[in-house]
């Protein structure tokens, strides 16, 4: 499949090519920065579009989300911003490519062809960025004259906007990267505004990505990065300054943007506004969590919202006409992106992205659409709840497939990105379910190690799927005391050997659930595997009878109901 999905993308990269610049007679959409005519008023509106996380989700589902949709939201916002002389500004808090065929396929070409078209100002770069490894089949270098970052270097050379990443440092050099078109600020002019830029990304990005793709780069702390910048763009002449963040927050509430009761009190991107200087930093576009912000952190507007494709946050920032300072900043709840009205006007599709998206969406329909055997799931099987019913069908097809394997063990929470919805499986479905290139690795733990993985997993609160051992734990005394048995109701003896079929995104430090026991040259990686989503797909092909999400609760009900929890 891998070799299959690559010659569709050196196919859908011309496509793609063709289609962003032949736009026949429709009118392309204004600039990012266009102005409208002179106003009198005495200040001008700048409102910030901000977009995240948007994991290849290029198409409409259901009447909703798409990057075409989002692009009849971005017009009659520009079409309203130009009758009052205020400008917009279209920025993306990172993770833009990985997560479906439509976007894997060219890794993550047609995303860019379509932000492009949309006008992006810039886009933050996310840890999922660095997935694909060199550009081409491989996902890790094989060889020294392999570039760990080719795929993302040719993305940011396809963009007419910048991928800005200012905490993201080469070790050699001890200083941001410095690739072409990816660099740590932009300074740009919005109408008669100018608004510096930066980008930055989690602390914990590298090791939320395939290792051997990162261990050249570094992350530099986000508040005095940020802080460094700022100042510099302020001395430049800013009279705004931006920041686009891989780095995000929850809230729950939205009534009042400066309640912050409903919010994470020290999710990240919140603790980095309230360490920021008053005034220096005067809107956030946040991303990395998926979830949804409309509020106001120690002044400054932060927006985030949700993924894949569901939405739009924005900000407008009031900045007096004559001084340049902002003198008024409002916050809105996050935008579903379905058809309505918005700024006056009903929102359609944009034809120009439709246009441009064609190619990417005809490449892989047929692929998509391909039945999984005659299963039908009977009912959705979710991947993230307190226990993760995905997760432990997705680690049993794992002990399944890899012969000689004792136990599986998956980071079910990440690892996987997609729920499996009722109805025929097709191919589609598994593919969004697992996106990522991972091959199926299997190493040995002893007893002892295994019960450290686990006990490491509980005070982080991560959702792991796992299959072939039964797991409980006890926190009664402060330190999870961990008891695991086989099946058969044997113990596990600290002393035995225990192989374990696990990706090798966790055998190489991914999320790390196996860091704790990872020996000091790592575990060996067989580059020939299969990957987990062929082996998924295989699996599922093979199963009798309907999918329920019910058959696979019960596994981890002793560790979700322990004391520990």
């Amino acid at each position: 499949m891998r070799f299959l999905t690559n010659a569709l993308g050196s196919l859908l990269a011309c496509a793609l090519t063709f289609s962003a610049c032949a736009t026949g007679g429709t009118k392309p959409s204004p600039p990012p920065n266009a102005a409208g005519p002179a106003s009198s008023g005495p200040t001008i509106t700048l409102s910030i579009v901000g977009t995240n996380d948007l994991h290849g989700g290029i198409s409409e589902r259901d009447g909703r989300g798409g990057l075409a949709l989002l692009g009849g939201y971005v017009k009659n916002l520009r079409a309203a911003r130009a009758k009052d002389g205020g400008a917009v500004l279209l920025l993306d808090g990172g993770d833009m490519f990985q997560g479906t065929l439509e976007s894997n396929v060219s890794e993550g070409a047609s995303v860019v062809a379509a932000y492009n078209a949309l006008g992006y100002t810039a886009a933050a770069v996310g840890n999922h960025e660095f997935d694909f490894g060199p550009a081409g089949p491989p996902a890790t270098p094989r060889n020294a004259s392999d570039d760990p970052n080719g795929a993302l270097k040719a993305r940011a050379a396809e963009a007419k906007f910048p991928f800005l990443a200012a905490n993201l440092f080469e070790r050699s050099r001890n200083a941001p990267v410095a690739w072409p078109n990816v660099r740590p600020t932009a300074l740009v002019n919005a109408g008669s505004l100018r608004v510096g830029i930066i980008g930055v990304m989690t602390r914990g990005a590298l090791t939320a990505t395939i290792s051997a793709n990162v261990t050249h780069l570094t992350i530099a702390p986000l508040t005095e990065t940020i802080r460094t910048h700022a100042t510099a763009l302020r001395a430049e002449g800013a009279d705004v300054v931006v920041v686009a963040s891989h780095a995000g927050g929850r809230c729950t509430e939205f009534e009042r943007p400066e309640d912050l009761s409903s919010c994470g009190a020290n999710d990240e991107i919140f603790v980095v506004a309230r360490e920021l200087p008053a005034g220096l930093v005067d809107a956030i576009v946040a991303g990395h969590t998926h979830a949804i912000i409309g509020h106001q952190v120690a002044g400054i507007p932060i927006t985030e919202a949700w993924s894949n494709g569901r939405g739009f946050g924005r900000i407008d920032l009031q900045v007096d006409r004559a001084s340049k300072k902002v003198v008024g900043k409002r916050s809105y709840r996050p935008v579903e992106l379905v058809r309505a009205e918005y700024e006056g006007a009903p929102v359609l599709p944009d034809p120009a992205i439709e246009r441009v998206l064609a190619p990417a969406l005809d490449a892989v329909r047929e692929i998509k659409s391909r039945p999984i055997g005659n299963v039908v799931v009977e009912t959705p099987i979710r991947r993230q709840s307190p226990i993760s019913p995905l997760g432990q069908l997705f680690t049993d097809a794992m002990l399944a497939s890899t012969p000689g394997a004792d136990v599986a063990i998956n980071n079910s929470g990440g690892g996987l990105r997609a729920d499996l919805p009722a109805g025929p499986l097709i191919y589609g479905n598994v593919y969004e379910v697992m996106p990522f290139d991972n091959l199926m690795v299997r190493i040995r733990l002893t007893g002892a190690q295994l019960r450290q993985v686990f006990a490491n997993t509980i005070p982080r609160n991560r959702v792991i799927g796992f299959s072939g051992v039964r797991v409980s734990a006890d926190c009664s005394s402060g330190t999870p005391a961990v008891t695991m048995t086989r099946p058969s109701g044997a113990p596990i003896r600290d002393e035995e050997t225990v192989q374990v079929a696990v990706s090798n995104y966790l055998a190489t430090g991914g999320d790390g659930i196996l860091t704790p026991v990872m020996p000091p040259d790592g575990f060996p990686i067989d580059h020939s595997a299969p990957l987990l989503r062929d082996m998924f797909a295989d699996y599922l092909a093979s199963y009798k009878g309907p999918l329920r999400e019910e058959w696979f609760l019960e596994r981890g009900k002793a560790l979700r109901e322990s004391n520990c929890r």
